[in-house]
């Protein structure tokens, strides 16, 4: 059944998959401060209810799932859809490559055809700079050639594929946003990262300045940057949400054009400035264990964001290294007492 549709871009209700999870939760907040109609699909496997707004209608359930899609996009009258569901930490995917490529890949093909079955037009993707792997220029720009060096960037870029074939042949667009390294949390304190465990630096480094962890590892400290350690383009993830937002301004203003864009600030910062930064804004000192280099991980990985910054009018407003670390610390310090009033 095709659905009839709401002219008009701030109008068209949108679907976000993985909306309790960390980009996908920032995205909902995003659009409803726009004035969007937003709905939510998120099976919880690694999303938080407590992320997801009280007024935002929620469904718990799997995208695999096409008849509850169906239902979704009927009784919201979808007209775009957000695309975070899926798994994201490169290790595990190198240890289950075939969980990687049925829950990014093979679900994705079944969202895709589900829209395209229902008439839902619009699709934004979360992608990543490990479609990239291990790139010999820095900055990278989306002409850089894609060689993924791990299921996870593999099955990213087989999704952006499958997006690519299906907006040739149906009446569907797409803009495929290829993150660099996320970071920080809503500014007014309404989300962030919640996830246990997580490997994101500078996640592991505010939980390290707060007594969360007793230290954080660095690995590699002999690569070919001024201090010697890996150097990675931080976004602030409200920044990165804006820029879905103007995307899918985008997607609904020509209908017949789709995008693939980097998202990044166009600079870089080592895994000591990173740390130090957190050791200025806390006025404490984290403990460091030095390591060896961790396969596959590049020396440094900055995106050339002038595609977005030409295509969208997107000016970022988080910019600065020591705010995405004082929002994350807010949320991190805050991140226990919301865990006890969820239970």
């Amino acid at each position: 059944m095709r659905i009839a549709r709401i002219g008009g871009g701030g109008a068209v209700p949108v679907l976000v998959t993985g909306g309790a999870g960390y980009i996908g939760s920032h995205a909902v907040h995003a659009l409803r401060d726009a004035g969007r109609p937003v709905a939510v699909i998120d099976n919880l496997s690694t999303g938080f209810r407590f992320a997801v707004p009280d007024d935002v209608p929620f469904y718990e359930g799997d995208i695999a799932d096409t008849a509850l899609l169906a239902r979704i996009f009927a009784e919201q009258n979808t007209g775009a859809i957000m695309h975070f569901a899926g798994s994201i930490i490169v290790p595990e995917s190198v240890a289950k490559p075939l969980y990687y490529y049925e829950n990014n890949t093979g679900k994705s093909r079944g969202l895709i055809e589900a829209a395209v079955n229902a008439g839902v037009p619009h699709i934004l993707f979360s992608s990543t700079a490990a479609t990239y792997g291990v790139p010999e220029v820095s900055p990278v720009t989306e002409q850089t050639p894609t060689v993924p060096i791990n299921p996870y960037g593999s099955s990213k870029l087989m999704t952006e594929q499958m997006l690519a074939d299906a907006a040739a042949a149906h009446a569907i667009n797409f803009c495929a946003l290829r993150y660099f390294n996320v970071a920080g949390a809503d500014p007014q304190g309404r989300t962030g990262q919640s996830t246990a465990g997580a490997t994101h630096l500078i996640k592991v480094a505010v939980e390290a300045a707060l007594g969360k962890r007793d230290a954080v590892s660095v690995f590699g400290t002999d690569y070919d940057t001024p201090d010697g350690t890996g150097v990675r383009d931080y976004i602030h993830v409200s920044d990165l949400a804006a820029a879905h937002v103007l995307a899918l301004d985008a997607l609904i203003a020509d209908p017949r054009s789709s995008m693939t864009m980097n998202c990044g600030y166009g600079r870089g910062f080592s895994v000591l400035e990173v740390l130090d930064a957190v050791d200025k804004v806390t006025g404490g000192k984290i403990e460091r264990i030095f390591g060896g280099r961790r396969a596959g991980d590049p020396a440094m990985l900055i995106a050339d964001s002038s595609r977005l910054r030409a295509s969208l009018p997107w000016a970022p407003r988080f910019d600065q290294l020591e705010t995405i670390i004082e929002h994350a610390l807010a949320w991190e310090d805050k991140l226990p007492a919301i865990r006890r009033s969820a239970a």
